[in-house]
């Protein structure tokens, strides 16, 4: 099966996951969701992740967050997508629940935060909301 937006795929299968409470979720791996999984659990949404060979495949096993049996995440939104992207300059960028959730954002210098893209004074595409 033909994947067209990994980051996509991955974000519902979290989503999923989160939803019916289980403890770790497989989802593709991608140099860009790996970054995107590192930028969750330094901001406390995800427990861990590690990156897995399975049958020749490899995969990012994530291991969910819970508080009082009910998921850390509550909303996770691909902003961005391949048939319409979100770009913004460093005066735009957006503010997510006013600062209780984060945007995620590829930039020319990497994959930042919301908070980073602002103090580094550089824009980019919108990839995802979380709160």
């Amino acid at each position: 099966m033909s994947r067209t937006d990994l980051i996509s795929d991955s974000l519902t299968i979290i989503r999923n996951a989160g939803l019916v409470k289980k403890e770790d979720a497989l989802i593709p791996y991608s140099s860009i969701v790996l970054t995107v999984c590192d930028i969750l659990k330094k901001e406390g949404y995800i427990e861990n992740y590690r990156k897995i060979d399975e049958n020749k495949k490899q995969m990012i096993k994530v291991y969910l967050r819970y508080r009082n049996k009910k998921s850390v995440i509550s909303s996770i939104k691909r902003v961005s997508k391949p048939s319409l992207r979100v770009y913004v300059d460093k005066f735009n960028i957006p503010r997510v629940l006013n600062g209780r959730g984060i945007a995620v954002l590829s930039t020319s210098k990497g994959v930042f935060t919301d908070k980073e893209a602002r103090k580094l004074g550089i824009g980019g595409e919108v990839l995802l909301h979380v709160w």
